[in-house]
């Protein structure tokens, strides 16, 4: 793909940069994925965007849900929804201009919320 313009990144081709994010992250966050299901979203949910106070779509890349590892206990209730990543194409490609930058872009975001699942907040990521 090298630096062709990020207009060039179809949804296919997003689908599967996300795929080989996944494939490529160290063994540590590969072991954590496993455990999480990760999805591609067109866009960030309206109703997401208002409960986190956020002002545009653009400010949402990527969402974890779920209980974070942290916070999970032997005596949680039942009928938990499992883990789960959303990776949003649309804020992606808006920022990004190039593929190149969309490839990094997906997989800092993939390991961002990874870290969410591990129960760190934004300021303890690893970058």
């Amino acid at each position: 793909m090298g630096s062709r313009r990020r207009d060039d990144v179809s949804p296919e081709a997003f689908d599967r940069l996300v795929r080989e994010a996944l494939t490529d992250l160290p063994a540590r966050y590969a072991k954590l994925a496993e455990e999480v299901s990760v999805v591609v979203e067109e866009e960030p949910p309206a109703d997401v965007l208002e409960d986190l106070d956020l002002d545009s779509e653009d400010d949402l890349l990527g969402l974890y849900q779920g209980v974070s590892l942290a916070d999970q206990s032997f005596f949680q209730p039942g009928g938990q929804q499992p883990p789960r990543i959303a990776i949003y194409r649309g804020p992606i490609l808006r920022l990004c201009r190039t593929a190149d930058e969309v490839r990094q872009e997906i997989r800092d975001t993939v390991v961002h919320e990874l870290g969410h699942h591990v129960g760190l907040d934004d300021d303890e990521m690893p970058y």
